[in-house]
């Protein structure tokens, strides 16, 4: 499983989503289910998945599923395909 797809499962696990939902294009508060107590247990998934500890300010600027990805790189967390 490459490390784009564990991100997907992270997502798709913290929020409640279905296996076939598309999360690429996901922004917070963009689907019900993100709310912010979904959000920190999103945080949560992220870090575990990768076993990385995000900061406060890189969990105040996840806003999406591009920013997830952006902020992961600057953990050396490639992601891609």
């Amino acid at each position: 499983m490459s490390n784009l797809d564990r991100l997907r499962v992270a997502f798709r696990t913290a929020l409640g989503l279905p296996e076939e939902f598309e999360v690429d294009k996901l922004e917070y508060r963009g689907i019900e289910q993100w709310d912010s107590l979904a959000h920190l247990t999103l945080v949560a998934e992220i870090e575990d998945a990768f076993d990385v500890m995000i900061d406060t300010d890189e969990v105040i600027d996840l806003s999406s599923f591009d920013k997830a990805v952006e902020i992961l790189g600057k953990h050396g967390i490639e992601l891609t395909g």
